[in-house]
């Protein structure tokens, strides 16, 4: 049977339990697979791209939830944030 393995990298059970780190290492900072009798069992994922996989997460979540309240209709207030970050708005409300 064959797997799609989504890294450039791949590395056994046997080989991440010799030598963990050298095993991630070998990744140079990218996503190592990790195979079981060579199928994918897991990836090994570091700080860094964990962190921006959070945020697209993040990002993805939020972009529904604007569309919602966009698809609502409901009453809207204008806001706007200045170069310094200060946030002000709008007397009216727009329908």
């Amino acid at each position: 049977m064959t797997f799609l393995i989504h890294a450039d990298v791949a590395a056994s059970i046997t080989e991440l339990k010799k030598d963990p780190m050298g095993t991630i290492n070998a990744g140079f900072g990218n996503t190592v697979a990790i195979l079981n009798r060579n199928e994918p069992a897991f990836y090994a994922v570091p700080p860094r791209l964990y962190e921006a996989l959070l945020e697209l997460a993040d990002d993805a979540e939020l972009a529904a939830l604007v569309r919602k309240r966009i698809e609502s209709n409901e009453p809207t207030i204008a806001a706007r944030i200045d170069p310094a970050g200060n946030l002000t708005f709008d007397d009216a409300i727009h329908a």
